[in-house]
């Protein structure tokens, strides 16, 4: 059984986002928000009337190779 840890911490309009893995920060309200993750992701969102959710994820995670 793993363990989590995420504290969020807000500085204005940013938010810094720390957990056991790194810190990331995010930035934007409702309707369109911005993050990356400590492993160096970004992810864009944007929130449509309606119910819609538009979400895209650049840069892939680095994965090491035990050979």
């Amino acid at each position: 059984m793993g363990w989590h840890y995420n504290k969020s911490v807000k500085v204005g309009p940013f938010r810094i986002n720390l957990s056991r893995h790194g810190i990331g920060h995010s930035f934007g309200g409702r309707r369109f928000h911005v993050s990356t993750t400590p492993d160096g992701r970004r992810h864009v969102s944007v929130r449509l009337p309606g119910g819609f959710h538009l979400g895209k994820t650049f840069g892939g995670r680095r994965r090491h190779h035990p050979y």
